[in-house]
């Protein structure tokens, strides 16, 4: 089923707003279109999930910012996820960046970690190659909105044979629930290039009170014998609705590896593809998530092989608490020619009360002989034998709960191997468990 709401922005305004940021008039022409197509397009197709009972177009107003000198300046809570130390560093507060700060070391090398609007405006011809390549414009109405409204960013260039050790991190986070906040990433690995990007997306919740919704799209390029980490942990207020697509291409021997912490307050639908189009590409996905309250998330992982010799994982493991719903599906599809082909995917989900509800969909969509394919799914209820035993040590019911989410999710975050990421995801975790 698709839905198809009234569009909140038009394409004189939209171009207005562009031509007063100073955009080039190729970003210009293209933030009109996706204004345009907005108020025509359906939203996505959402399985199992009426996301027209959503608050689908609480977009807001652009806001302007205004930049801090140090990260002492940021709130707290924002701080504490900074990685300490750091010299490539970039926060996005509401509708525009008020940080960036890149090491004199990578600039040397050509590595590109800016701001998306700057980029587009100082590296046109570079990102023009790029932008809305992987998610086009036209694709629907997240997309078409997304193109008009997007803000801030992100844009990540790594150049041929260049290694970027440390990883690049970005905290994008909104106090202000009537200004636009809608982030888009647009990372470019060259040939035989490293990176690992890191990025936290939250709500300082005290300060949000009102209904938002949060259109965020993320590109990645992985050129040929290239790898790229990807950590992105969201954790935004209740009065949030998250719309996130992600999309990364990836060529010969090329790599990625997502991890994903979905673990928001609000309703979620969160969408993560790789496309291995070049012979011996690669992609490993971990995604965890955690729902409470009256949540619904809908938690989609997909992997399309092209290339022969190419290999996918995806692992998903979701604790559902409370009344929360979760549709978690997971999409290995093998076209025909792409032979010697490897996909593999599990999912599992545990429900820690009677009113939860998750449901786990693997499915794999096969065109040629000559390849090997798997899946793994369970849903299940904790064991109440469990909590007696823990709450009979002297433990209350809610940290004996808290320990068993710990638990369950062990296996996914222990394999984590950026500790950066990993640091936020047990941060994050905790903060939400402790609401």
């Amino acid at each position: 089923m698709t839905t198809q709401l009234t569009s909140p922005t038009d394409r004189q305004s939209t171009e207005k707003l562009a031509h007063s940021k100073g955009e080039p008039s190729w970003l210009v022409e293209l933030r009109g279109q996706g204004a345009e197509l907005s108020a025509t397009l359906p939203w996505p197709k959402i399985e199992k999930v009426k996301i027209e009972r959503w608050n689908l177009t609480a977009v807001g107003q652009n806001e302007t910012t205004t930049a801090v000198n140090a990260v002492s300046e940021l709130p707290a809570s924002v701080q504490e996820l900074i990685a300490e130390g750091t010299e490539n560093l970039l926060v996005q507060k509401n509708s525009g960046v008020v940080l960036s700060q890149l090491s004199a070391e990578l600039a040397s090398k050509g590595v590109i970690f800016t701001d998306l609007e700057t980029a587009c405006k100082e590296h046109g011809e570079l990102v023009q190659q790029y932008l809305f390549q992987a998610v086009k414009v036209d694709e629907d109405k997240l997309t078409a909105l997304n193109a008009a409204l997007w803000n801030g960013g992100v844009f990540v260039y790594v150049p041929k044979n260049v290694e970027v050790e440390l990883p690049l991190q970005a905290i994008l986070y909104n106090d202000n629930a009537e200004a636009t906040f809608a982030p888009r990433i647009l990372i470019v690995a060259d040939e035989n290039s490293r990176v690992t990007y890191v990025d936290s997306t939250v709500s300082i919740n005290e300060s949000v009170k009102a209904n938002f919704t949060h259109p965020a799209i993320v590109e990645v390029f992985v050129k040929a014998g290239a790898l790229v980490h990807f950590g992105t942990v969201h954790a935004l207020s209740d009065h949030g609705v998250e719309l996130s697509l992600r999309r990364a291409i990836v060529e010969n021997d090329g790599r990625i590896e997502w991890i994903i912490g979905d673990l928001n307050d609000g309703n979620t639908v969160s969408d993560t593809k790789s496309v291995l189009v070049g012979r011996g590409s690669s992609s490993d996905a971990k995604i965890i998530s955690v729902g409470q309250n009256k949540q619904q998330l809908s938690l989609t992982t997909q992997a399309v092989h092209f290339g022969k010799n190419t290999d996918s994982n995806m692992i998903t493991r979701a604790v559902m608490r409370d009344s929360s719903t979760a549709i978690i599906n997971a999409i290995t599809k093998i076209e025909h020619g792409a032979t010697k082909a490897n996909g593999e995917q599990t999912e599992r989900v545990l429900m820690l009360s009677p009113k939860a509800r998750g449901d786990a969909n693997p499915i794999l969509l096969i065109d040629e002989d000559d390849v090997t394919a798997g899946h793994a799914a369970s849903v299940g209820q904790v064991n109440p034998e469990q909590v007696y035993y823990l709450m009979s040590r002297g433990i209350t019911k809610e940290d004996a709960e808290r320990l068993i989410i710990h638990g369950f999710l062990a296996p996914v975050v222990s394999e984590v191997t950026v500790e950066a990421v990993r640091d936020q995801l047990q941060r994050l975790l905790e903060r939400k468990l402790q609401g």
